[in-house]
């Protein structure tokens, strides 16, 4: 169940409703005006909750819950406890995070922290020509600068720095000690807390008598829609902008290079380092801990598998794995043919013969 302080619902739903918005159908006889007031865990849900099946492992807890109504696969509804009322989707996960976006739409867009929603506080500093929108929330601590502008319903969360002349969309999150320069962030971004834009990329010129600091004269392009998640970097470009592209999810402690230019839609994931002047495609996922080289490409809909290190460019929709990165296929079958040679290696006590 959750936790009422931290989390708020809306009113309760109807099956009705919520089938509808979410593209699912209700199961043969389901009551269309019964109403939920939320969603829940299928081993904690109860009559007034709304669950999911999406991963069979769970299937026992399905078919004990207590949920009032349950999210499911058609092909599992035949196991679903008597009284569970059905709403059945070819993507029950899918389904699901469109149903608890219904129930709880600040944990979309994100919520004030402070808990004075569109109000500047009297202890944050708002430089005379900042634009501040309609409805703007201006956390305590925060100080946005010079030229700045916030667009509408925008929350700046506690302690913020918004630098001089950086623009920011409406219906954004910046959360609690975000740093944000030399940059231009789009609509309904979400940066999590502690996410730092737009400081110096790495560039010098090595050599003696010592090493030259490069201007970084760039910018960060952060477009509509994207999520940066908790203590992530994004260095501003050398002369070419940085780009972050529509709709991308970026997870926590990720660190992007200058110059680099992120596609629509892509995955990220944690401890993830992408170098200098690299581009992904559209759609491209990078699975945790991943390393890329920089001034190469990962064409549209390329996957990395988890710390892999990619070297050379990567063909569009490849699944590439390993350190180098290779074609997925040609990985495994190397991992294969290791454990086949540490074990012979250990059958004749470590002789190479």
């Amino acid at each position: 169940m959750t936790d009422k302080r931290f989390f708020s619902t809306r009113e309760p739903l109807s099956l009705g409703e919520i089938a509808r918005r979410i593209g699912a159908n209700l199961a043969p006889g389901t009551n269309e005006g019964a109403t939920l007031d939320g969603v829940a865990p299928l081993d904690a849900a109860g009559p007034r909750d709304l669950s999911f099946l999406d991963n069979l492992k769970y299937a026992g807890a399905f078919e004990k819950t207590g949920a009032g109504a349950c999210i499911v696969h058609p092909r599992f509804a035949e196991r679903a406890p008597e009284g569970v009322a059905l709403l059945l989707s070819e993507q029950p996960y899918r389904a699901y995070a469109l149903a608890a976006q219904l129930f709880y739409p600040e944990e979309t867009s994100g919520a004030d922290t402070f808990g004075e929603k569109g109000i500047v506080h009297p202890s944050a500093t708002v430089h005379p020509t900042a634009k501040i929108g309609e409805g703007v929330t201006v956390e305590p601590g925060a100080v946005i600068g010079a030229g700045a502008e916030v667009g509408r319903e925008t929350v700046i969360g506690a302690n913020a720095s918004i630098a001089k002349g950086c623009t920011i969309g409406k219906n954004c999150f910046i959360g609690p000690n975000t740093t944000i320069s030399h940059a231009h962030i789009g609509d309904r971004v979400m940066l999590h807390p502690g996410v730092r834009i737009g400081q110096d990329g790495f560039g010098f010129a090595m050599g003696l008598p010592r090493h030259e600091k490069v201007p970084q004269l760039g910018r960060v392009i952060v477009q509509d829609d994207a999520e940066i998640g908790a203590n992530s970097t994004i260095d501003r470009g050398a002369g070419p902008d940085t780009v972050i592209g529509e709709g991308t999810k970026i997870d926590n402690l990720v660190q992007i290079g200058h110059n680099v230019e992120i596609g629509r839609h892509c995955i990220v994931v944690a401890q993830t380092g992408v170098s200098g002047s690299a581009k992904l495609g559209d759609f491209v996922v990078l699975a945790a801990q991943v390393g890329v080289t920089g001034h190469l490409t990962i064409n549209t809909g390329a996957q990395i598998a988890a710390r892999g290190a990619v070297v050379h460019d990567v063909p569009p929709g490849q699944q590439y794995g390993g350190v180098p990165a290779k074609p997925i296929a040609e990985w495994r079958r190397e991992v294969v043919e290791l454990r086949k040679l540490g074990r012979r290696k250990k059958q004749t006590g470590g002789s190479e013969e």
